[in-house]
């Protein structure tokens, strides 16, 4: 009974705050407000110490949007987390999760949001091995660590904002932008936002953290986690367009993307090919706010949010209908057993690709017209589209194997739709990705700019789309047959399909390299000579001063009459001298 009040009160709790952030961010938006809480912790000698919030609407849109996955998410792992010994150990974990995001969101000081990026860090390094294996500790350990670059630069980040007297970074962002100070705090923060946002050459802890629960990475890679770094760039956005900086994220941001969705039609791993979308549609969102759009990314990432998370959840119906198995080529003709939940799971693959009045659509049409619009170069005009058409194709692929044909898994194993505490949560995100786009642009966007295109340019995201779907489909019917012809490219289909042996480059080459040779440095030098020379030396010298010390306190005539004779011997040999 306790287990079932716990999911059922977290629930409700987070439930009833998402709805009450939405309304108040509609406000906002209405009366165009934004309001500064500062709270004063404590003064000593003058100096106080001081916690600033900021609620505007993008802040309160995002806090509910986030509220209301993980309050469906915990809803969710009630029947999916069934059985397991230590559910309260999890809810709690993915409660203080929300609360690290929830004050990343409200911070305007780079102090306080310090604290809660340190503490998604830690609580999802806490999540990532929650199931105690091997595997796990490797994804955890190398989640930890390629996030530990992004805290480094956003404490040198800290470092520099003192020269503008103060960590408030909202009230100095038009003070920064042209001078120097900001090229190298701007640069820092970007260097924080793309590790935590997992773009190159920091990809590989993203595919590697599907080693969590399946509710857990939902709630990470729709609206908590990866979004993280979107979010700082978003507020940071005057800094990053003004300096040179945003050319540089473009470029990684488009290669990102494009690897990602590469990579992803060579994946059989039903939760790694849906990180490897979300990684795609990061690459988007940084893409598009380094060319100076931050609201367009700002809405992309609230539409995404709750297609992705939805896509996590039916999968994540699927992975424990199928006895835990991930593997696409076991799947097939799921339509027939598990209609509800392939609904919602198609809705959200479609949702993804940019289906016309979908969630998803209403955000890539626009920013894909957007950058036909810009004053942009071939190569990422290339990256945008093509990776627009691979998205397609690796989603029709995922579709192909798990919808179409037989079940290709064991004969007698039952599949149902009968998990209702789970298809709940799902048919309520499903509602919002069906209506979630609309309704987030008529709010964003209330008087849309005009865009005005050639027919043919027009057309490219659709004709880019079909393109992408045929291919996906193609190459399935083509990887299905018994013919091995991956294996005569098989140099050029391991490098893709290994995201271009990034997670070689982090875990052999990048984490193990230096921590042999810190710890060959600590052993030689920490517990070596240091110790020789330093601590241990002095320690011994000390032990054996302070035992002839006691010796002579010991009251010993023996020692006087030695005393004296050396003294008499000293002065007799100084005068003959």
């Amino acid at each position: 009974m306790w287990k079932i009040s716990i999911c059922f009160l977290s629930f409700i709790f987070l439930f009833f705050w998402s709805m009450l952030m939405f309304f108040s961010g509609i406000y906002f938006v209405l009366k165009d407000l934004v309001v500064f809480i500062e709270w004063e912790i404590f003064s000593l000698n003058g100096s106080g110490v001081v916690m600033t919030l900021l609620f505007d609407w993008m802040s309160l849109l995002f806090m509910s949007f986030v509220l209301f996955i993980s309050s469906l998410v915990i809803f969710y792992s009630d029947e999916y987390m069934y059985g397991d010994e230590y559910i309260n150990r999890f809810i709690i974990l993915v409660l203080m999760f929300v609360l690290s995001m929830m004050f990343l969101i409200i911070s305007p000081n780079l102090i306080s949001i310090l604290l809660g990026w340190d503490g998604l860090g830690l609580v999802s390094y806490c999540l990532v091995i929650y199931y105690q294996n091997v595997k796990s500790y490797n994804a955890g350990m190398l989640t930890a660590l390629s996030n530990r670059i992004g805290d480094v630069a956003l404490l040198m980040a800290i470092a520099w904002m003192l020269n503008f007297g103060g960590w408030n970074y909202i009230y100095y962002l038009d003070l920064m932008s042209g001078s120097n100070v900001s090229m190298i705090i701007g640069g820092l923060v970007v260097l924080a936002a793309m590790t935590k946002s997992a773009q190159i050459p920091f990809s590989s802890w993203l595919p590697a953290a599907m080693a969590a629960p399946t509710p857990v990475s939902a709630l990470v890679h729709s609206s908590t986690l990866v979004t993280a770094g979107v979010y700082l760039l978003i507020r940071f956005n005057n800094i990053i367009v003004d300096n040179q900086l945003s050319s540089f994220l473009l470029l990684f941001a488009g290669l990102t993307m494009f690897m990602a969705g590469l990579g992803a039609n060579f994946e059989y791993d039903l939760k790694k090919i849906i990180a490897l979308s979300t990684l795609s549609q990061l690459g988007l969102m940084m893409s598009i706010l380094s060319m100076g759009f931050p609201k367009l990314a700002f809405f992309h990432l609230l539409t995404h949010a709750l297609f992705k998370a939805l896509l996590f959840l039916c999968a994540g119906s699927i992975i424990h209908n199928m006895n835990n198995t991930q593997d696409i080529r076991y799947m097939g003709g799921l339509c027939n057993n598990m209609p509800l939940t392939c609904a919602c799971f198609n809705i959200s693959n479609l949702a993804l690709c940019g289906m016309p009045f979908l969630a998803g659509f209403y955000s890539k049409d626009l920013i894909l017209e957007v950058v036909m619009l810009s004053n942009l170069n071939m190569i990422s005009f290339f990256l945008y589209f093509v990776s627009t058409g691979l998205t397609v194709c690796y989603t029709f692929r995922l579709i192909y194997y798990s919808m179409t044909g037989d079940f290709n898994f064991s004969c007698f194993h039952s599949l149902n739709d009968e998990g209702w505490i789970m298809l709940k949560g799902m048919l309520t995100l499903m509602s919002m990705a069906v209506l979630g786009g609309s309704m987030m642009s008529w709010l964003i966007f209330p008087s849309p700019s005009m865009i005005c295109l050639p027919e043919g340019m027009k057309f490219l995201t659709i004709l880019v789309s079909v393109v992408g779907g045929w291919v996906g489909y193609e190459l399935s019917k083509f990887s299905l047959s018994y013919s091995m012809n991956s294996l005569n490219n098989y140099k050029l289909v391991s490098f893709v399909g290994s995201m271009w042996f990034m997670p070689f480059i982090s875990t052999f080459v990048v984490n193990y390299l230096p921590l042999s040779m810190g710890k060959m440095v600590f052993k030689c030098s920490d517990q070596g000579w240091s110790e020789d020379w330093g601590g241990q030396m002095i320690y011994n010298s000390s032990s054996q001063f302070s035992n002839k010390i006691q010796l002579w306190q010991n009251n010993s005539l023996k020692i006087y009459l030695m005393g004296f004779i050396l003294w008499v011997l000293m002065v007799v040999v100084l005068i003959t001298l």
